[in-house]
């Protein structure tokens, strides 16, 4: 077992990027700014090895706020500190233009060229440039070591997927643990969900480092519920899931309490928007939806170099860009799906452990996998990717 003790703590590895900040990863990454050119990037991950995409519905006929979100989700996923270089690939003549989000992206100082499909002369043309430039890229990413870096350095994300009645006995706590020790080493730890904090609000409104941050944390509450009387629905009626209700889970509040104990105990510094990036060290709230996928999405595109995810029903849910380790918060559930899942926190409710030895448990893998060990969702190429849209397709 690895020591916890400040003195004993091992050094995290990472890869220095020309902005300053420090990557446990190191790809190439091909980034589609249309939908349309998804598949072409697809098509150079098959051929250049060490690279990585994603498949997704956006970037064409978006306007206003719901523009400016996705615009600042692709440039967090290219400015990604586990992201060495980027090819951005464009159609031509989406509202996205790939060269914008290049641009945007080259001011980190990493590697970054266009490849247009339009320009290229079509899919063929557009694939076999994309991998020249790509494999070039790889080359030179495959050239840099690791070097060791703080934990005042790492920003890491949290998330509960599929969650049961075990999981805010089990997992979830045990990441709020795990979340206090990163902050009181100087990182930084995202709490997301807004959807799934409704009803636990209040307690982190107490825990607000000033009266500015409290109201916020009303403020976006209150968005997300307005978000569903505008559509004449109840919000209760897509939270809990079918699955949640299956898993023993009753109401929307009873889930909240679950999920915001991913928080820990320490104060909230801040609230930020959907995929921006922290500007404050300690607990900080994202604003996203509670769709799995979304916002995990939202965090990593804000800058967390990895991400925690508990789950009580079971999910395969990773990152194209950032590995994700699965916390099953049942043991029945982890035994059924072990090629999808990292840790067990069920052992809590089986009376076997606790919440704290789970979350040093947790704390253990952290370390390791920050240096190289790869995760369940890493091994099987679960590269998911969706952006939260807040605007109509025009």
């Amino acid at each position: 077992m690895i020591g916890l003790c400040a003195e004993s703590l091992p050094e995290l590895m990472g890869y220095r990027r020309p902005d300053g900040r420090m990557g446990v990863r190191n790809h190439v990454l091909i980034l589609p700014t249309i939908t349309c050119a998804t598949q072409a990037a697809q098509r150079v991950t098959e051929l250049v090895h060490g690279t990585v995409s994603f498949i997704h519905q956006h970037g064409c006929a978006q306007v206003g706020a719901d523009y400016e979100q996705t615009f600042r989700t692709y440039v967090g996923m290219g400015t990604h500190p586990n992201v060495y270089g980027v090819v951005v690939m464009g159609l031509g003549c989406e509202t996205h233009q790939a060269r914008s989000v290049a641009d945007e992206i080259a001011k980190s100082g990493k590697p970054v060229e266009v490849v247009s499909i339009q320009d290229h002369g079509g899919t063929l043309g557009a694939i076999a440039q994309a991998a020249r430039i790509a494999s070039r890229m790889v080359q030179d990413a495959s050239a840099l070591t690791r070097e060791p870096f703080g934990f005042e350095e790492l920003i890491v994300g949290t998330e509960c997927g599929g969650s049961d009645a075990c999981s805010g006995l089990s997992a979830n706590p045990a990441v709020g643990v795990v979340s206090d020790m990163i902050v009181d080493r100087g990182g930084t730890a995202i709490l997301a969900e807004t959807t799934e904090l409704i009803g636990a609000e209040h307690l982190l409104a107490e825990r607000a480092v000033d009266d500015r941050v409290a109201k916020r944390v009303y403020e976006v509450i209150e968005a997300m519920e307005n978000r569903a009387i505008a559509m004449g629905v109840d919000i209760r009626t897509g939270n809990p899931s079918p699955g949640n209700v299956r898993g023993g889970l009753t109401t929307l509040e009873e889930k909240s309490l679950g999920a915001a104990a991913k928080a820990g105990t320490r104060p909230l510094q801040e609230l930020v928007e959907y995929a921006q990036r922290p500007t404050k060290k300690g607990l900080v709230w994202m604003d996203t939806p509670g769709h799995d996928i979304e916002q995990l999405t939202g965090m990593v595109a804000g800058g967390a170099q990895l991400v925690l995810f508990t789950s009580g029903r079971g999910t395969p849910t990773g990152s194209p860009i950032a590995p994700v380790i699965k916390i099953a918060s049942n043991t029945r559930m982890f035994e059924t799906m072990q090629e999808n899942m990292d840790l067990n926190a069920g052992t809590v409710i089986d009376g076997t452990e606790s919440v704290e030895s789970v979350g040093k448990r947790i704390f253990e893998e952290i370390l390791q996998v920050c240096s190289g060990k790869l995760t369940k969702s890493e091994i099987l190429r679960q590269h998911d990717f969706g952006i939260w849209r807040i605007g109509p397709t025009f």
